[in-house]
């Protein structure tokens, strides 16, 4: 058996019966409330049709004040039911062989001011893009104990509602990234200053969820490597942090790394990893040296054989691929198949990698869209049309239209 095919057994009992996971994308197909929508349902029954054996979604804000976009799904609080909407989702994510896990998350400063006006951070750092962020207000020691309980609430309902596990979103500049950092947390009280404090959101939020969700439910993590900004989160703390969350019992922990101004999750390294498309490989390396618990890699792989390589070496037990499947749904079930070559979907590179990787990543967007409307990806699709559409409909929501 090929060492895709073989299944991955997990702490809590879970099997995913291959290597193959589609890493998390943002869809933005909430409904108006915030709920997920029939759409969502359509594009998670089409995904899971294409083979892989693990479907992370894109991110679930834990309440409505940590949302990063519009049409990001949001947890409310709530007495009761109705959990119909996100049953439907988990049904339709479980659909084919694979299991599905919700990524729950917080934006924190990372909040455009078109989606909030008044967001919240570890410290009131703001984030200089262009004037479109909002400087943050430092949140309460209260404030933070309660978000702790909104993971496990949120983790709850996914539960409930009949997801395998949770992933929780520790990377790429959110909420428990900014609180990982040093630029961004100046906190002087229990969760800032040495990196014990500064991982305390986390690893508080962690055991939150698991006494929410009982032993027998995945919970997983999305770390960063590094947030390659100078003076701020890196490699090094990232082991720690690593480390820290395997004592904890994290079943399935993934390695990325970037943020929105470092955004290294979309650009292909210049370094020898680019050869080996692993943007992140040498991280992953790094870790697995300092970990028992599997590990995930995502950025930049979409070549059978380099997939097959880093899972041979050790270095990870489970791949990710985001835009790649975005693409071609079926790309899990041909790989395993052994009928292609490499995904059509490549990373940015050079110069302009950055501006690059913003139009690409509208173009993506779409392809998602396109299968939540019952349509099949389309590789013609125009990049400029494609960007000028998806600046529109985010105008839309954001002004509730």
């Amino acid at each position: 058996m090929s060492v895709l095919a073989r299944p991955l057994s997990l702490r809590s009992g879970l099997t995913l019966p291959n290597r193959i996971a589609k890493a998390a994308m943002s869809e933005t197909m909430a409904t108006p409330g915030g709920e997920p929508s029939p759409e969502l349902e359509v594009l998670y029954r089409r995904l899971a049709r294409g083979g892989a054996g693990l479907f992370i979604t894109g991110n679930v804000m834990v309440e409505p004040g940590g949302a990063g976009e519009p049409g990001n799904v949001l947890v409310r609080p709530r007495k009761g039911p109705p959990l119909e909407a996100f049953r439907r989702w988990a049904a339709a994510a479980a659909s084919g062989p694979g299991v599905a896990f919700v990524q729950l998350n917080h934006a924190g400063r990372q909040s455009p001011r078109s989606v909030n006006g008044a967001p919240v951070a570890p410290s009131a750092v703001p984030l200089r893009l262009g004037g479109m962020f909002v400087a943050p207000r430092a949140l309460t020691g209260e404030e933070i104990s309660a978000l702790v309980g909104h993971f496990a609430g949120a983790a709850r309902l996914a539960q409930e509602a009949g997801f395998s596990g949770v992933q929780l979103h520790a990377a790429h500049g959110y909420l428990f990234s900014q609180f990982l950092s040093p630029l961004t947390n100046l906190r002087t009280d229990a969760w800032g200053g040495p990196l014990e404090n500064r991982m305390r959101f986390l690893v508080e939020s962690l055991r939150a969820v698991r006494r929410a969700v009982g032993p027998r439910f995945a919970v997983s993590v999305k770390l960063n490597s590094s947030d390659f900004l100078r003076g701020g989160f890196g490699d090094e703390e990232a082991t720690v942090v690593a480390r820290t969350l395997d004592q904890e019992g994290v079943e399935l922990l993934e390695i990325s790394g970037g943020t929105y101004e470092r955004p290294a999750m979309f650009v292909a390294p210049r370094d020898s990893t680019r050869e080996r498309e692993a943007h992140f490989l040498d991280y992953a390396r790094q870790i697995r040296g300092a970990v028992g618990c599997p590990l995930m890699l995502t950025g930049g792989l979409r070549t059978p054989r380099v997939i097959e390589e880093v899972l041979l070496e050790g270095s990870a037990d489970v791949v990710g691929l985001a835009r790649p499947i975005a693409l071609e749904p079926d790309l899990p079930m041909q790989i395993l198949a052994g009928r292609t070559r490499a995904s059509a979907a490549t990373p940015p590179s050079g110069r302009l990698a950055v501006l690059a990787a913003a139009t690409e990543g509208g173009w993506y967007h779409e392809q998602l869209h396109r299968m939540g409307r019952g349509l099949e990806p389309d590789a013609k699709l125009s990049r400029v049309r494609t960007l000028m559409s998806a600046a529109r409909t985010m105008w839309r929501r954001a002004e509730g239209g």
